[in-house]
């Protein structure tokens, strides 16, 4: 699995602006490394063993930006002129038939994830864990948006969430029952 990795967030702090961060919030001041993210990822994919092609290697973006940035993605492409959390842009349409098999030279492109660290911030807060537990929940949503799930009613919602829960287990992060909706 290759994880892109955009960080427009961590990446627009200077130095001290990072030190003076991390002394005031060490639990919530933490970029994940790359080789995080991609383990994650892999993990996930080996894990769920989704119905798509099956090529030699897997390749996702993944975006790390803020509120405002995150709330003109949302405007654009969801028409809601507010930030969220994760969004998630998937190359695999579901109506569209896939090959069985890809070209074993070329990795199959899963789509981008967008998370804003700002929302991730306030909601860790809120939940009560960690920044990384945050940002791995929205990672896990966003990944299962790129593998085709979604959450157009409250069965489907609750599978999602129960799905996303499973996912983090596996690597073994725990969170609280407290779940809400803005999850």
């Amino acid at each position: 699995m290759e994880v892109s990795i955009q960080d427009c967030f961590w990446s627009s702090y200077s130095s001290e602006e990072k030190q003076l961060k991390a002394q005031e919030d060490s639990d919530n001041f933490c970029p994940i490394s790359s080789q995080n993210w991609e383990y994650w990822f892999w993990k996930w994919l080996e894990i769920l063993q989704p119905d798509i092609p099956v090529a030699q290697n897997y390749e996702l973006s993944l975006r790390l930006t803020d509120d405002s940035e995150i709330q003109t993605l949302n405007s654009q492409y969801r028409y809601q002129n507010q930030p969220t959390d994760v969004l998630a842009f998937a190359t695999l349409e579901v109506n569209v038939p896939q090959p069985e098999v890809v070209d074993s030279d070329l990795q199959l492109y899963l789509g981008d994830i967008v998370i804003s660290i700002e929302t991730a911030f306030r909601q860790a807060k809120k939940q009560g864990h960690p920044l990384k537990t945050e940002l791995a929940w929205l990672a896990a949503h966003g990944f299962l948006h790129l593998l085709g799930w979604d959450h157009q009613d409250e069965a489907s919602w609750q599978k999602m969430l129960k799905q996303q829960l499973f996912l983090l287990h596996a690597l073994g992060i725990t969170i609280g029952e407290q779940i809400t909706p803005e999850h």
